[in-house]
């Protein structure tokens, strides 16, 4: 008898409750996949949010200006757009829950702004206008707001990466030796205590250029928490490891390299995310200063002019490059720890 017949012949023996219920798990449409059912990757807090955030939108305004709502609800809708992609693409449960929660907190607080800027008009107008007005201002600010996240990534890439360069090279070979790794801790955890960007007078006076002193300043930042995460990480390394390489006459480059650095990595990239962290706010501190380009340089600027539209135009495009490359750094990270 085929396993069809058969099947046949079972389910016709069964009750008629049991056979609907069969029959209805084999036509339920949303069938799990990966532990998760299609109902919990479509139906999301993202989903709800922007429905609700639809309806804010919909809502008259009492402000003057014109909300340019088209903006804010392209905005949203990328967001979502994003969630449903994300929930559905996810083979785990954490991935599933970071794309339907995180774009729906975004949703929600440009819902809110929405709210509190245009449609019920209880903040100051000239100082927050609404999120369509800032969106279409960096629209329009496209080529200039390029120029200057070019310019300041520039910089920090070539700070951060010499920073981080050094900094690995002098951890592992101080760190290599207990008695030099301690003496270096002492000196270090001085060093690092001074803010970086006390040295700018002396970057601009002895450097060419504000871009030199500049790329001085990040890798100052750079330097100290890399440097330090890395002698933390290499003092931290199993001692029955080094043994066992010794014992199986690992030459000492190999050890570094193969042994040592990759038991360290965890506390490197603690460090590599704090000086990223800093590199970004002692630049964007440091072009507000002096610079004459840069997202710090776009928000001083029309500071000065009291346009407050392109301040939080400013402030929006450096929370976003800093929050993507936050997330890629993490993926590097994931990427070289994947034996954890």
């Amino acid at each position: 008898m085929s396993a069809e017949i058969q099947g046949t012949v079972v389910a016709g023996s069964l009750p008629v409750a049991k056979q609907r219920k069969v029959k209805a798990k084999k036509a339920e449409a949303f069938v799990e996949v990966n532990g998760l059912t299609w109902r919990e990757r479509l139906v999301t807090p993202a989903t709800i949010a922007f429905a609700l955030f639809a309806v804010v939108l919909a809502l008259p305004t009492k402000a003057s200006a014109d909300p340019q709502v088209l903006y804010t609800l392209a905005v949203g809708a990328f967001a979502w757009v994003v969630s449903v992609v994300g929930c559905v693409a996810a083979r785990k449960r954490s991935t599933r829950n970071t794309f339907a929660d995180v774009p729906a907190v975004v949703l929600a607080v440009i819902a809110a702004w929405q709210l509190a800027a245009s449609t019920l008009a209880v903040l100051p107008e000239k100082m927050f206008p609404a999120p369509g007005i800032v969106f279409a201002q960096i629209v329009a600010d496209a080529a200039k707001i390029g120029q200057g996240i070019a310019s300041s990534l520039g910089i920090v890439a070539e700070g951060f990466l010499l920073g981080t360069a050094v900094a690995l090279v002098l951890g592992l070979a101080l760190g290599y030796r207990a008695r030099s790794s301690q003496a270096t801790e002492k000196v270090v955890s001085f060093l690092s205590a001074i803010p970086p960007i006390v040295y700018i007078p002396y970057g601009i006076a002895l450097l060419p250029t504000f871009r030199s002193a500049s790329v001085l300043v990040i890798f100052l930042a750079t330097l100290w928490p890399v440097l330090t995460g890395t002698l933390a990480g290499v003092a931290g390394v199993d001692k029955r490891i080094l043994d066992s390489a010794r014992v199986l006459n690992v030459s000492a480059p190999k050890t570094l390299f193969r042994v040592i650095l990759p038991a360290a990595l965890p506390l490197i990239f603690n460090g590599l995310n704090i000086a990223l962290c800093l590199s970004f706010i002692l630049l964007t501190s440091a072009e507000m200063i002096g610079g004459s380009v840069g997202m710090g340089y776009y928000v001083k600027y029309y500071s000065d002019f009291g346009d407050y539209t392109r301040i939080l135009a400013g402030i929006i495009v450096i929370g976003v490059v800093i929050t993507i490359i936050s997330v890629l750094l993490g993926k590097l990270q994931k990427y070289l720890t994947r034996w954890k």
